[in-house]
């Protein structure tokens, strides 16, 4: 099973200015952040950010604000709590009378318009792995999403700590991959019209690990 760049939107949560610095190996989680939202942008995958009490923990650091239009800005660590369910693609019908998009019914969530592609896969990545990121998952996880969690664009202050969500978020059933793994799955091939754009962004990606 490999991602299909059409079925994807890229969920990036909670990259903050006074956050980031205290998250483990910060340099390289923000190159590969930076790497996914660059590509994303390019083939024109839908994104949507957060941001956690962003009066207290600052707004989303640079490189990346530049991408983040509409963010969705919460106090729950859980973002399908908070807006991410409805900015979702595509995105739950309307309660005719009382309740919440989240509380519908699968049968009664708008379907896909005819000739979209049906966005049913979520690309997550954010901080921190084992709190807002983990809840977040799960959260869409019980709504039936399909999760690929890009680990490498993901942190947590401690290592330990994130090391401890992944293993939780691999036993639920949810895909961990790299940035690299889906920057190429979703060119899926050196012909790619964007291959060479890209090729340059993966290298200075790789740049901050060394």
């Amino acid at each position: 099973m490999q991602l299909e760049v059409e079925r994807c939107q890229l969920v990036m949560v909670d990259y903050q200015s006074r956050l980031m610095p205290h998250i483990h190996d910060h340099a390289v989680v923000l190159a590969q952040a930076h790497l996914l939202a660059q590509t994303a942008a390019l083939l024109k995958v839908p994104m949507h950010w957060t941001e956690q009490a962003p009066q207290s923990l600052g707004t989303t650091v640079e490189p990346l604000r530049q991408w983040t239009h509409d963010v969705i800005e919460k106090t729950s660590f859980d973002a399908t709590a908070e807006g991410l369910l409805e900015a979702l693609e595509p995105a739950a019908k309307p309660p005719s009378a009382g309740g919440n998009a989240r509380s519908l019914p699968k049968h009664l969530r708008k379907a896909v318009p005819e000739g979209r592609p049906a966005r049913d896969v979520v690309v997550l990545a954010g901080l921190e792995a084992h709190v807002c990121v983990l809840q977040t998952a799960l959260g869409l996880i019980e709504q039936e999403k399909e999760v690929w969690l890009v680990s490498d664009a993901t942190g947590s202050c401690q290592s330990r700590q994130k090391d401890a969500a992944l293993d939780r978020l691999a036993s639920q059933g949810v895909e961990l991959v790299t940035a690299e793994m889906v920057v190429y799955e979703w060119l899926g091939s050196s012909d790619h019209p964007a291959f060479e754009t890209v090729l340059p962004w993966v290298k200075a990606a790789r740049q901050a690990g060394q």
